[in-house]
C-alpha cells in the first residue's frame, strides 16, 4: 500500500492563469458560446412548435375534409 501512494502524483495547485487578457479573451468567448447555443435553442424551439401547430392544422382540415366527403357519399348511395 505504501508504494502506491508513494508514486501517486500530487494534487494541482489552483493556479493562477499566466495571462489574465487571455483569461478574460477565454471567458468572452466562452459565455458568447454559451448566449449562441441558449438563442439557438430558442430557434429551434419556435421552429418545432411552427411544425407542429402546422401540421395539426394540416391534419385537421383533412379529417373535417374526409368526413364532409363521406358523409356526402353516405347521403348519395341512401338517398338521405
Amino acid at each position: 500500500m505504501a508504494q502506491a501512494k508513494a508514486n501517486a502524483r500530487p494534487a494541482p495547485e489552483d493556479d493562477a492563469p499566466a495571462d489574465p487578457a487571455a483569461a478574460i479573451d477565454h471567458a468572452y468567448r466562452f459565455h458568447r458560446a454559451r448566449r449562441r447555443a441558449r438563442l439557438e435553442r430558442q430557434r429551434r424551439t419556435r421552429r418545432a412548435q411552427l411544425r407542429f401547430y402546422v401540421t395539426l392544422c394540416a391534419l385537421v382540415f383533412l379529417c373535417v375534409f374526409v368526413s364532409l366527403t363521406v358523409w356526402n357519399q353516405i347521403q348519395r348511395l341512401f338517398g338521405l
